[in-house]
């Protein structure tokens, strides 16, 4: 049996009127307790229009794991240096990650309408489109829930409680 290959590559855009772009929005709902000053996210919405969905099951597996990772990095995360140069947490005990207990139910929409401005398939890339705002959400959401705008990544009991 011989293999079976082949080689593509997507359209250039030449057209300037129009931009070959996906977009999301994220909701979420955190929860910051009153007196700890924890900061724990109950609830996450994420809406995708990234042209036609190719594979649903993939799509959304791309998107919950951008957002996961965009929770650690709003909450968990955080290379700390010595002052030598070396990282002071440089193996994964002491180098925070997002556990399954850290990440609520996570539910990604997409809107599944095929742009045909590019390619006759309508699809257009997610990437890695859905770490980008999670970060900025979690903060709008624990400024909602403390008025205390927080600008400076990981989001930690220090800088809430300070």
């Amino acid at each position: 049996m011989s293999p079976v290959e082949a080689t593509a590559t997507s359209p250039r855009n030449e057209n300037r009127t129009v931009a070959y772009r996906s977009f999301g929005a994220h909701f979420c709902e955190v929860r910051v307790n009153r007196w700890t000053a924890e900061a724990r996210v109950s609830r996450w919405l994420t809406v995708v229009d990234a042209g036609r969905i190719v594979n649903e099951k993939t799509a959304r597996s791309q998107i919950v794991g951008g957002v996961i990772m965009g929770i650690g990095q709003a909450l968990l995360e955080d290379a700390r240096m010595e002052p030598t140069g070396r990282f002071a947490n440089a193996n994964m005990q002491s180098y925070l990650v997002p556990v399954n207990a850290d990440i609520p139910p996570i539910d990604a929409h997409f809107l599944d309408y095929p742009d045909n401005t590019l390619s006759a398939l309508g699809a257009r890339g997610i990437g890695e489109l859905s770490i980008v705002g999670t970060a900025s959400a979690i903060a709008g959401a624990i400024h909602n829930a403390t008025g205390k705008r927080i600008r400076e990544l990981p989001i930690t009991l220090d800088k809430l409680l300070g």
